[in-house]
């Protein structure tokens, strides 16, 4: 919608050409916007639906400011029919055409009659008298009213229709898709008051009913306007509480998809945690014969006790396989999840216990295995019937052969072997003449 300029002097013959012609194309401008706002598809849907709160309240005063558009834009369009039949009484008009056609189209010359009913709820131009029944006003002011509530009409009439093409759509898709996950979640066992996800179902439908319902009867309570816009319909719809919703139905989809997961291979996670299980009772097992075995064989030392296996991941097991025969996915599920993980823990106890226990045999047979390394090297050098060597390797042997085996003892008699060897290997390269394997035999075994 356009303006008209300001009042001046009395105007020429091409003045009043020039703003019949302005006044004319602007007053096919007016007609098309009102039109297109007649026909507009939010502006329809506002007229037939049973609006509430914020909406109610703006359309009411919508509707009176369209009511009221149209009263003054035929207006308008009588005060220009007059301004037109004036100016074509003659060709070239009189002082006095020009004078009254100044008047016409500067001059507060166009009288508005409207009832209360149609102006009691349209907005008022700054500075107006709302109580009026008749307003004048100039054609220039005329039309900047118009431009104002169309403006306001178009800026709800826009915002209702951007809500309305937006969020019941949407809303209905995810009602849809919650439905099927409804039915997905029934039939593994997840349920409202037996599992947080099918509570979260329950929760979902009932705010995406309600918001439906809100939507449909209250658009603008969901209008968001631009910041620092002010053309008509600046913005964009509220999703907020659309947008969290379908964040939760997400968490509960991939939620019921792991406990699928969980009835695909339950049987394969089962049958892996009783084989993990009984590894851990083996090898407890076995550490509890060693300690028997190195109570017997190994003397003044300290050997932990092997406690037995839990009997509550084994009483965990067969709830787990009495859970897969009932179908009860969404408790299997946690509980799997837990019994994996502590039978591992069991397991790497088991085996840290069964070093714990065997350690004093691995020092023994690491004690063993030096003794004969020694002896084979002292042997390639042709040194094995040196007695002082003969001597200390008979004494180790019989301390590390025997039972119970003193460890400490056994140790320090290899060392004093290792000594005694290292020393004889040492000599053994020497120039002779310079300290033979004599210069050593004082030392006591």
């Amino acid at each position: 919608m356009g303006d008209t300029d300001p009042a001046g002097p009395v105007m020429d013959r091409d003045e009043v050409d020039r703003a019949l012609a302005r006044l004319g194309a602007e007053h096919e401008a007016i007609e098309t916007s009102l039109l297109a706002l007649q026909d507009h598809a939010g502006r329809r849907l506002l007229e037939g639906a049973e609006l509430t709160g914020r909406t109610a309240e703006r359309w009411k005063s919508t509707e009176a400011a369209i009511t009221l558009l149209w009263t003054y834009f035929d207006a308008y369009t009588d005060a220009l029919r007059t301004a037109r039949e004036i100016r074509s009484r003659r060709r070239w008009s009189s002082r006095e055409d020009l004078a009254e056609l100044t008047e016409l189209l500067r001059g507060e010359s166009v009288t508005v009659a409207g009832s209360a009913a149609a102006t009691a709820n349209a907005p008022t131009l700054h500075g107006a008298q709302g109580s009026r029944l008749t307003e004048r006003y100039s054609l220039s002011t005329l039309v900047d009213r118009m431009n104002e509530l169309y403006a306001s009409s178009l800026d709800v009439v826009v915002a209702a229709d951007a809500v309305w093409s937006a969020l019941p759509a949407r809303i209905d898709l995810l009602a849809a898709e919650l439905q099927r996950t409804r039915k997905l979640a029934h039939s593994v066992g997840v349920r409202p008051g037996e599992h947080p996800a099918g509570d979260d179902l329950e929760r979902i439908t009932r705010t995406l009913t309600r918001l439906r319902e809100e939507v449909v009867s209250d658009p603008l309570a969901f209008w968001q306007p631009a910041e620092g816009s002010s053309a008509p319909g600046g913005g964009k719809p509220d999703t907020t509480v659309y947008d969290r919703e379908a964040r939760a139905l997400e968490d509960v989809r991939r939620e019921i998809d792991a406990v699928l997961a969980v009835r695909q291979d339950a049987e394969k996670r089962i049958v892996r945690l009783r084989d993990v299980l009984s590894r851990a009772d083996r090898t407890l097992a076995e550490a509890r014969t060693a300690r028997g075995e190195v109570l017997a064989k190994i003397a003044a030392t300290e050997v932990p006790v092997v406690s037995g296996p839990p009997t509550v991941l084994q009483e965990q097991l067969a709830t787990a396989a009495e859970y897969r025969r009932h179908a009860q996915w969404h408790r299997l599920s946690p509980l799997l999840e837990s019994l994996e993980q502590k039978a591992e823990d069991e397991l790497l106890r088991a085996r840290e216990s069964l070093t714990a226990v065997t350690a004093p045999l691995a020092v023994r047979a690491e004690l063993r295995g030096r003794l004969d390394a020694y002896k084979a090297k002292v042997a390639r050098h042709g040194l094995a019937e040196d007695p002082l060597l003969v001597e200390r390797y008979e004494k180790a042997r019989r301390m590390l052969w025997s039972a119970p085996c003193d460890l400490r003892a056994a140790e320090q008699a290899v060392l004093r072997y290792q000594q005694a060897a290292a020393e004889l290997l040492g000599s053994a390269r020497r120039v002779p003449g310079q300290g033979g394997p004599e210069d050593r035999r004082g030392s006591g075994a």
